[in-house]
């Protein structure tokens, strides 16, 4: 098949460090160029990719402070992309809403991942407002990355949920004895990291913090985090890591520490801790039962002193056991293969025709 997988321009693909949406970008594109497909990846121009590389913005606009309107690069990419539509078999859009219009107007084949929280105002009165135009939104189906993302808008063209998956080889177990509880992820307060360190100290655990400080999220590390850690000798901020440093990082863990405070669309996080074999204890929001087998993978609790006590039980867990689900179920050619269900059904002449009036949510919904 001929494929254009469309990415977010904030991070290169792959990100060199922190970068969720791009990250998986990067594994999806890598896997359909293995399986002999020609994708084009439309991203920033600092991105490394096996696919054909078309370059939106010289360099990512996290690192390029010359962009100081990034939504005007992103309706050019959007403008560009759809001048090529028809060099493509199917058209992959992981831009959140801003191809929706503008796509659903046209006859190729469409689909968007929705990587982000959906509660939010903005996003859901710009789907009305599409729903408003284009009469439906069955013309422009959407993936979800798990069921739990689609609550705030249920009733949208939801063609799949397809979770996330990293290769199975990029992060490894290391035979290395556990000594701490670990937080990967963005020093925000949804993310949890002050209750990472309540957690920690109630169980009397060393935490090592691997997190990257946002600039909207720095005065919460400078005022709340900063003298948390200051004031426990056990707790131990290392700042960002990349993907070398992470399976030593986490495979030194008793536990990855996921006590989030908001409905995480999916959560990366736990399964790279799963892919090194350590079990997770996380907070019961958004996707993280659909992602944790409770007593299998890790532990659901509901709040400090339940993932206190927890800690406790890990030693019932099997690390070897843990990285087997991962590789059944959170690997990269998993979602590809997923992902290569939804764009079969689109391309079929019956099932496109959803356009003209009939819904393309039937003729996908049972893959």
């Amino acid at each position: 098949m001929r494929i254009a997988q469309v990415s977010p321009l904030f991070e290169a693909v792959p990100p060199k460090l922190y970068g969720g949406i791009e990250r998986v970008v990067h594994w999806l594109t890598e896997e359909l160029v293995a399986m002999g497909h020609e994708v084009v990846l439309f991203a920033s121009g600092d991105s490394t990719t096996s696919a054909r590389l078309e370059p939106i913005c010289e360099r990512a606009l996290r690192l390029d402070q010359s962009q100081e309107h990034w939504a005007a690069v992103y309706k050019r990419m959007v403008e560009l992309v759809y001048r090529r539509r028809n060099e493509f078999d199917v058209l992959h859009f992981h831009i959140e809403h801003f191809s929706l219009l503008r796509f659903s107007r046209q006859e190729v084949p469409f689909l968007s991942t929705l990587h982000g929280r959906l509660y939010l105002k903005e996003l859901i009165e710009n789907m009305e407002l599409s729903v408003e135009s284009l009469g439906t939104l069955e013309t422009a189906p959407l993936v979800s990355l798990s069921d739990s993302q689609r609550r705030p808008i249920p009733n949208l063209n939801w063609a799949r949920t397809v979770p996330n998956g990293m290769p199975a080889s990029l992060l490894m177990p290391r035979p290395v004895k556990p000594d701490y509880a670990a937080f990967l992820g963005r020093m925000a307060p949804e993310k949890g990291v002050e209750r990472a360190i309540r957690i920690a100290c109630k169980a009397g655990l060393k935490l090592k913090i691997a997190a990257k400080v946002d600039n909207k999220d720095k005065d919460y590390y400078d005022t709340v985090i900063k003298p948390l850690v200051r004031d426990n000798l056990n707790v131990e901020v290392i700042g960002e890591i990349d993907d070398l440093q992470k399976p030593d990082y986490l495979s030194g863990a008793h536990a990855v520490l996921f006590p989030i405070e908001w409905n995480e669309p999916f959560g990366l996080v736990m399964i790279e801790s799963m892919a090194c074999g350590t079990p997770v204890i996380a907070f019961d929001c958004g996707a993280v039962p659909e992602v944790i087998d409770n007593g299998i993978t890790g532990f659901i609790v509901s709040d400090v002193d339940s993932a206190a006590a927890a800690v406790g039980r890990l030693q019932t867990l099997d690390r070897a056991v843990i990285r087997a689900t991962f590789e059944r179920r959170f690997t990269s050619q998993r979602m590809a293969q997923d992902y290569l269900k939804v764009y079969e059904t689109l391309t079929q002449p019956i099932a496109w025709l959803g356009k003209c009036g009939g819904p393309v949510r039937a003729a996908v919904a049972g893959q």
